[in-house]
């Protein structure tokens, strides 16, 4: 294999080093908040940015969000979403967020958004949720719903249907990014990083688009919101329906963006992420 590291390799590395960098950012943390205390001082202890993606994407889409955060000394976590829907997804994000001692501050982009608004509810830990042009739905909402709620739409014909064997011998539909999706779906990236992105997509359980909200943590716990302006994904519009009805405490809009901020903004994402945190800290 020689010097020849496969992108497999260096996303397991980056995984074991986020992992590590959030559990030692917790470490550093407690022994900080003791030390305040000792001096009289009250403590602070940041609260750790669990990060949750969406369909067409895995993990890595938040590298450069993820950057920033740590060299702000964050203890940092990006929880690998099943994509299979609310049934299989939910359950998974919520065992991470038992995992962790301590505040979290928990941030989804897309799909994640459904993910995590069910996966919080009843999370005491959870302080904050940060939606990022993500899905904010409402008990008894699906996604499907809310992604024809108002023109704009554009990822449908550009993704591509797979079947696969699911475990019970049925037949279910993965849905993969085809190689024209680029303009519904990261407009404002380049070519090339796009072709990365195509090519190491993980596809999501058509029938993510199907399942029933069954709780909507959005209600009890605070969030912050962005904007896409320029979304062909999830339409601008439908977006700031579902912030405004959440009582966004913060919503930033960027007006040039594409579906995927966290790519062709991630100082913007950033800044958003760690107000929250300040917020709740």
């Amino acid at each position: 294999m020689g010097n020849n590291v496969s992108r497999r390799q260096i996303l397991a590395t980056g995984a074991a080093v986020a992992g590590s960098a959030a559990l030692t950012g917790t470490l550093f943390g407690a022994e900080s908040a003791a030390a305040s205390t000792r001096s009289g001082r009250a403590p602070t202890v940041k609260p750790t940015i669990v990060l949750v993606h969406g369909g067409y994407a895995d993990s890595s889409c938040w590298n450069d969000v993820l950057a920033e955060l740590q060299d702000a000394g964050y203890p940092t976590i990006c929880g690998s979403n099943p994509l299979r829907g609310i049934p299989t997804d939910a359950p998974y994000i919520g065992s991470l967020l038992d995992s962790i001692t301590g505040p979290v501050v928990l941030v989804a982009h897309s799909m994640g958004g459904t993910v995590i608004t069910n996966a919080a509810a009843g999370k005491a830990n959870v302080k904050a949720l940060v939606y990022i042009a993500a899905f904010v739905p409402d008990v008894g909402e699906t996604q499907g719903e809310l992604i024809t709620k108002f023109p704009g739409s554009e990822v449908g014909p550009v993704s591509v249907p797979v079947p696969y064997t699911k475990a019970d011998g049925t037949t279910g539909i993965d849905l993969y990014l085809g190689k024209n999706g680029q303009a519904a779906f990261a407009a404002d990236i380049s070519t090339s990083a796009f072709r990365v992105l195509q090519a190491t997509q993980r596809p999501f359980d058509a029938d993510s688009f199907i399942f029933p909200t069954t709780a909507a943590a959005w209600k009890t716990i605070p969030s912050w919101a962005l904007v896409t302006g320029r979304d062909k994904a999830i339409p601008p519009a439908t977006q700031r329906f579902m912030y405004t009805r959440a009582n966004a405490r913060k919503v930033v809009e960027l007006p040039s963006s594409s579906h995927v901020a966290m790519l062709s903004h991630p100082d913007a994402v950033a800044s958003l992420i760690q107000n929250a945190a300040r917020a709740v800290s």
